[in-house]
């Protein structure tokens, strides 16, 4: 099987990351949205599954051989070899209570790896207007242009993102490290999708970020 190269990958997820932006917008203004729950506990709305569709559609026409990993239509994906095919990782909308509480702290995730190895990704936020991206080996973009990651070292003057599991049994045992990290950092921030604090750490939004996720 011939790979495209990761700028090829990077301008389909791009493409794709557009049109579910604007898929996700569109649709909460509408207020065309339908909630429900996965697991009894975890939100979801018409709209992750309708990007999630639109995405993997997309993804089938332009590389039919390729598999994909998302969280709503293909949560389960775990054998090893298909882990190590070329691979799609999407969350169609990452930070879906924000998204249902018309909040703007909201991403569409798009990643591509091979033999279990990242290639390139990209994180659309857009309510914001901003778009992260990244090729392996080439560092990474906000909106085109080049970011770098904060340069602190000490954690007394970090500052600190941090998420919690849904599982409010879960959240239990998150209290002392919360504790723990609180008193020694110079404040915590809670954003509320695990794919935006990760692009704030790569531009030195934050300091630094921890949270128990999946991949």
């Amino acid at each position: 099987m011939k790979l495209p190269t990761d700028v090829e990958i990077l301008n389909v997820a791009k493409d794709l990351a557009f049109k579910a932006g604007k898929s996700i917008v569109e649709a909460r203004q509408s207020q065309r949205l339908t909630l429900s729950y996965k697991d009894g506990v975890e939100l979801l709305t018409s709209a992750d599954l309708s990007v999630d569709q639109l995405i993997r559609a997309g993804i089938e026409s332009a590389f039919p051989d390729h598999l994909i990993l998302s969280e709503e239509s293909s949560p389960g994906l775990s054998d090893a070899g298909d882990l190590q095919a070329p691979l799609w990782i999407i969350d169609p909308i990452d930070g879906t209570v924000n998204y249902a509480y018309n909040q703007h702290q909201v991403a569409v995730s798009i990643a591509f790896a091979y033999q279990g190895i990242m290639r390139a990704g990209v994180v659309h936020c857009p309510f914001q207007g901003e778009t992260f991206s990244a090729i392996r080996g080439k560092g990474a973009k906000l909106n085109g242009t080049s970011i770098l990651a904060s340069e602190c070292s000490e954690l007394a003057r970090a500052l600190i993102g941090t998420g919690f599991p849904y599982d409010r049994d879960g959240r239990v045992a998150l209290v002392d490290r919360l504790r723990t990290v609180l008193f020694a950092c110079r404040d915590i921030r809670r954003i509320g999708s695990a794919a935006v604090d990760i692009c704030w750490v790569a531009m030195g939004r934050l300091d630094g970020y921890y949270e128990t996720i999946n991949p």
